[in-house]
């Protein structure tokens, strides 16, 4: 092939390749079609890639069927040199197919066989999602999820019923809409949690990331009616493990939940204070540590948050350690748990203990390092209450009053 000289025009400005399949984008720059969907969609940019135009996701892709006959002759007639044929593109999907796919899919006898076929279209290209969108693939899968599998306790499609809804979102309208309609939406989804199936934590991993986009984008009305089981189900997916991304998907429907003062009480009351803390005794990633501290700020701010946390033997220990070596995001949640437990469960054994783990050290260091002077602030306010107790501590020093 080092040999033959490719025309420039067979290859695709993005991938420098020879297209396999050219489409025409709305600028009139010709690209190979995986290549520009991928910068469109994986890639989230929204210009040219050759003459920096807008180019947006929806935008037309017209199949260059010329150049494609005139690089498939060139192919065959290189073939000799080692130069592969290119295979005929596949028909790009459009909505009246998917449309077609949704109406077979109301057949019982069809329906695994048409959900798997959507699956597969949801997870090959993002292009494919677009019509799905458009064609009411999304709606589809819920009612299918709340009304066939939730109500008469059936697996059968599940695991693709969720996939499909984690790649193919529901819009927020169509959302609400739902929600006035049927109020079981959240209870089927954490009905999942329970169910026993071979690949329970790939299942209950799609079921909280579809959760967690449907709390994101639910009105507050939902959110402010979220039941106790709802969290103890939750909770039980901390629990009984799941993926590090369903994990992160989970903290993020607690956090959401959190502002409201009836939510934080729930989460408390099944447990979620011992759960979160148990669960960052594992070392989890920055991010997982940021969203357990939110939480755990937002639990201590009730007495029996406050009370389970100091109740943990390793409440204060772990949180004590990951001060300065996460992020400042962490440190900052960190401080005001602190800040909190100090203020109003500040007792002789709670501040023996900060003591003992090393919290007051921590503070100490946090004062003399790099960090927002309100932090330090809040630092030198927790010292400063507690001195009393505190004052035989050598790292003290001048920590408690800036030079």
């Amino acid at each position: 092939m080092d040999d033959v000289e490719v025309p420039q025009y067979f290859i695709c400005p993005i991938s420098l390749q020879i297209m396999k399949d050219p489409v025409t984008a709305i600028t009139g720059i010709t690209y190979d079609r995986e290549s520009i969907e991928h910068w469109l969609f994986q890639s989230k940019n929204i210009t040219c890639p050759v003459t920096k135009q807008p180019l947006q996701k929806d935008s037309e892709l017209t199949p260059n069927h010329t150049l494609h006959r005139l690089i498939r002759a060139w192919c065959t007639e290189n073939a000799s040199y080692g130069i592969d044929q290119i295979p005929t593109p596949k028909t790009p999907l459009n909505k009246a197919q998917v449309l077609k796919l949704l109406k077979d899919f109301w057949h019982p006898q069809l329906q695994l066989k048409i959900i798997r076929k959507l699956e597969l279209l949801a997870v090959e290209k993002e292009g494919n999602r677009k019509y799905m969108v458009e064609a009411g693939v999304a709606n589809a899968m819920l009612f299918f999820i709340t009304n066939r599998c939730y109500k008469n306790d059936q697996v059968d499609g599940l695991e693709e019923a969720l996939s499909i809804l984690h790649f193919v979102r529901i819009s927020s309208e169509e959302l609400n809409r739902h929600f006035m309609e049927n109020n079981q939406i959240i209870d089927s989804l954490t009905w999942v949690f329970g169910c026993e199936m071979e690949n329970q934590i790939t299942v209950s991993t799609y079921a909280v990331l579809v959760l967690k986009y449907i709390i994101q984008k639910a009105n507050s009305s939902v959110l402010e009616t979220l039941n106790p089981d709802f969290f103890k189900k939750l909770v039980g997916v901390l629990r009984n493990g799941v993926t590090e991304q369903g994990m992160n998907a989970a903290l993020h429907v607690m956090l959401d939940a959190c502002p409201w003062g009836r939510n934080r009480i729930k989460m408390v009351e099944v447990g979620a204070v011992h759960e979160l803390i148990e669960l960052e005794f594992g070392a989890p990633e920055k991010r997982t540590t940021e969203l357990i501290f939110g939480i755990l700020f937002h639990l201590c701010s009730c007495a029996d948050g406050r009370a389970q946390f100091v109740s943990h033997k390793g409440g204060i220990s772990v949180v004590s350690k990951r001060l300065l070596r996460v992020s400042p995001a962490a440190d900052d949640r960190a401080v005001l748990i602190l800040s909190m437990i100090c203020k109003y469960s500040g007792t002789n054994l709670v501040l023996q203990e900060m003591l003992e783990v090393g919290a007051v050290a921590r503070l100490c260091t946090l004062i003399q390092v790099d960090r927002p002077p309100y932090l330090k602030g809040k630092a030198r306010e927790i010292l400063r209450s507690h001195y009393e107790e505190w004052k035989n501590c050598r790292c003290l020093g001048n920590s408690l009053y800036p030079k």
